[in-house]
C-alpha cells in the first residue's frame, strides 16, 4: 500500500515547520502593526493634550488682551469722569489705538445704584427690556462674580434679540454702602481683534513644543457666549480630529472657546515624528512568506513524487528484466538438456530466445539513453536518409517482438528524405510500437504511417486501445508518468519509453503529440514530425501488411 506525501512522517514534519514559520511571520507582522498603532495612538493622545493646552492658552490670552487693552482703559476713563455721566462719544480715551477703536463701539454708559437699583444712562438709550435686564442681572453678578481686586467684570449675553457685552466696575459708597455699578455696553463683535492680537507674543503652543517656529494657521478657533451664541469663527476651520474646549473666566464674560489643531502638523510637532505605515510592506512580506512556504511545499511534494516514481521505475525495470531473462533461461535449458521432442520445437525455442534477447536489447537501449540524458550526454548525428526503407526495416525488426496477436501494417510515402540519426529513429519507432502493442487490445491492427507535410516528415503509430484522455496528453511524455487508469493494471513498463521518444525527436528539431485516431473507433495516434531535407518532395503512398504476430508475452 502506497503512502501519500501527507501520510509520510518526514513530509508532515517539514510541512509543520513551514506552517509554523508562516504563522510566526504572521504573528511578527501583527505585532509590528500593533506597535505602530500603539505609537500612533500615543502620539494622537499627546497631540490631543496639545489641543487642550492651546484652548487654555487661547482663553487666557483673550481674557488678558480684553482686560488690559480694551476694558481697563475704558473703565479708568469712566471712573475719572466728573460726577455727571457723559455719553461714550464725549469721552476721550487715552491709550493704544486698539483701545480707542474698541471704545467707538460703545453704545451707552450707565450708572446703577446697587441698593436702590436706580439706573442712569448716557448716549444711546437702551430698550426697556435691556434696562430691566441690567437692573436684574448686575446686582447678582456684582455680588457673586465681581472681584474687587480686578476692578472689572463683564457680562456677555443676548437681550431682546441683540448681542450685548456689559463691562462695569463697582464704586464704593462714601458711607461704605453697596455702592454703584459704573460701566458701558458694547457690541461683542468689537472683541474680534483681541482674539488674535497677541498671537506672536503669546502663541497657542509654547515655542519649546514647536521648535521655536511660528506656524501659520496652527489652529482654528470658535468663540461663543455662555448660551452658545457664536461670537467669533476663524476664517480657516480644520476637521475636529484634535479639538479641545475651554472657557474664559467668569469675570471676563464666561465665553467658551474651541480650538482645533491642524491635523497635518502632528508629525512636525510630535517629538520623533509619526511612524510611517508599514502595513503595505508587512502585507508584502507576509504574502512573500506565504508564497515561499507554498513553493517549498510544492517542491517537497514534487520531490516525494519523484522519489515514488523512481521507486516504481526500479520496480518496473526489475520486472521488465526478470520476465525475458526467465524466458531465455527456461528455453535455453530446454534446448541444452535435449528436452525438445522435434526439430520444430527446437527452432521455436531458439526463436523465443532470440525474441527475448531483442526485447532485452531494446530495454537496455532505453535505459542507456535515460542514463545519458540524466547526465545531458545524449547526442544524435543526423544524416540525410530515405525514410521509407528505414521505417519499413524497423517495423520488420519489431514484428517478432509483437504479442497478443497484433497485426502491424504500414502506409508509406515513397522517396521521403530527411536528416535523421538511424539508431535514434529506430529507438523512437520501437518505443512507439511497443507502447501501441502494450496498451492496445488483443488481436488489434497497429498502423504505421509515413507522409510528407509542408516542411516536415510525419510518422504516426495508430493502435486500437482505449486512447489517451485529453487531460493527460501533455503528461504522457513525462518521465515515469502513467495514466491514472493504468497504474493499477497488470500492464508493466518502466515509464521512460515515451520520454525517450520526445527527447530524441527534440534533438532532431522535431515535435511529438498524441491524438485520437480519426474515425469512430477507439484508439490513440502517437505522432512525430521531423524536418525534411530541402530537396525532399512528397510522392504517392502505399499500404502493405507486414506480419501477423502470434500471441506471446509482453516485455
Amino acid at each position: 500500500m502506497r503512502t501519500s506525501f501527507w501520510g509520510n512522517a518526514r513530509g508532515l514534519f517539514i510541512t509543520a515547520l513551514l506552517l509554523a514559520t508562516l504563522l510566526l511571520t504572521g504573528v511578527l507582522a501583527r505585532l509590528a502593526r500593533r506597535t505602530v498603532s500603539d505609537y500612533r495612538a500615543t502620539a494622537d493622545h499627546v497631540f490631543q493634550d496639545y489641543a487642550r493646552l492651546a484652548a487654555a492658552r487661547f482663553a487666557s490670552r483673550t481674557a488678558q488682551e480684553l482686560y488690559y487693552v480694551a476694558f481697563m482703559p475704558a473703565i479708568e476713563a469712566l471712573v475719572h469722569e466728573p460726577a455727571r455721566l457723559r455719553a461714550p462719544g464725549r469721552i476721550e480715551l487715552p491709550g493704544e489705538p486698539a483701545a480707542r477703536e474698541f471704545w467707538k463701539s460703545a453704545r451707552y454708559t450707565f450708572r446703577l445704584d446697587l441698593s436702590t437699583r436706580r439706573l442712569e444712562t448716557a448716549g444711546e438709550r437702551p430698550s426697556e427690556a435691556a434696562q430691566v435686564w441690567l437692573r436684574d442681572t448686575l446686582p447678582t453678578h456684582a455680588r457673586l462674580v465681581y472681584q474687587p481686586s480686578e476692578h472689572v467684570a463683564v457680562i456677555v449675553g443676548r437681550v431682546a434679540g441683540l448681542p450685548r457685552a456689559v463691562v462695569y466696575t463697582v464704586t464704593q459708597h462714601p458711607h461704605h454702602g453697596p455702592g454703584a455699578a459704573l460701566g458701558f455696553e458694547v457690541d461683542p463683535a468689537a472683541f474680534r481683534p483681541f482674539y488674535t492680537m497677541a498671537e506672536d507674543k503669546f502663541p497657542l503652543l509654547p515655542r519649546p513644543l514647536t521648535g521655536g517656529v511660528v506656524y501659520d494657521s496652527l489652529a482654528s478657533a470658535v468663540v461663543t457666549d455662555a448660551a452658545g451664541t457664536e461670537l467669533y469663527r476663524s476664517t480657516v476651520q480644520y476637521p475636529p480630529t484634535f479639538a479641545a474646549r475651554d472657557s474664559v473666566e467668569a469675570a471676563m464674560g464666561s465665553m467658551r472657546v474651541q480650538v482645533t489643531l491642524r491635523p497635518d502638523l502632528e508629525p512636525l510637532l510630535i517629538i520623533g515624528g509619526m511612524p510611517r505605515s508599514r502595513l503595505p510592506l508587512l502585507l508584502a512580506l507576509l504574502g512573500l512568506s506565504a508564497t515561499l512556504v507554498v513553493a517549498a511545499l510544492l517542491l517537497l511534494r514534487r520531490e516525494y513524487e519523484l522519489s515514488r516514481l523512481r521507486a516504481d521505475f526500479v520496480s518496473g525495470v526489475s520486472h521488465e528484466l526478470r520476465t525475458p531473462l526467465a524466458q531465455i533461461r527456461m528455453f535455453a535449458e530446454t534446448v541444452a538438456l535435449g528436452r525438445v521432442r522435434s526439430e520444430g520445437e527446437r527452432l521455436r525455442s531458439l526463436q523465443i530466445i532470440d525474441q527475448e534477447a531483442r526485447r532485452l536489447t531494446h530495454l537496455v537501449a532505453n535505459l542507456l539513453h535515460f542514463a545519458r540524458s540524466e547526465r545531458q550526454y545524449t547526442r544524435v548525428t543526423p544524416a540525410p536518409a530515405a525514410l521509407g526503407p528505414l521505417v519499413r526495416q524497423i517495423v520488420d525488426d519489431f514484428t517478432p517482438l509483437a504479442s497478443r496477436g497484433t497485426l502491424v501494417r504500414t502506409n508509406m510515402g515513397e522517396a521521403i528524405e530527411a536528416p535523421v540519426d538511424a539508431d535514434a529513429l529506430r529507438q523512437i519507432l520501437l518505443n512507439l510500437l511497443d507502447n501501441a502493442v502494450k496498451y492496445g487490445r488483443p488481436n488489434q491492427v497497429v498502423t504505421v504511417r509515413l507522409e510528407a507535410v509542408p516542411g516536415h516528415a510525419r510518422i504516426s503509430v495508430d493502435d486500437e486501445g482505449p486512447g489517451v484522455p485529453e487531460a493527460d496528453r501533455g503528461r504522457v511524455w513525462e518521465r515515469f508518468w502513467r495514466c491514472e487508469r493504468d497504474r493499477g493494471s497488470a500492464v508493466g513498463g518502466t515509464g521512460i519509453g515515451l520520454s525517450v521518444v520526445r527527447e530524441l525527436t527534440a534533438l532532431h528539431g522535431g515535435r511529438t503529440w498524441v491524438e485520437d485516431v480519426p474515425g469512430t473507433g477507439p484508439g490513440a495516434r502517437f505522432v512525430i514530425e521531423l524536418p525534411l531535407s530541402p530537396s525532399a518532395e512528397p510522392r504517392r503512398t502505399r499500404e502493405s501488411p507486414i506480419a501477423a504476430a502470434p500471441a506471446g508475452t509482453g516485455r
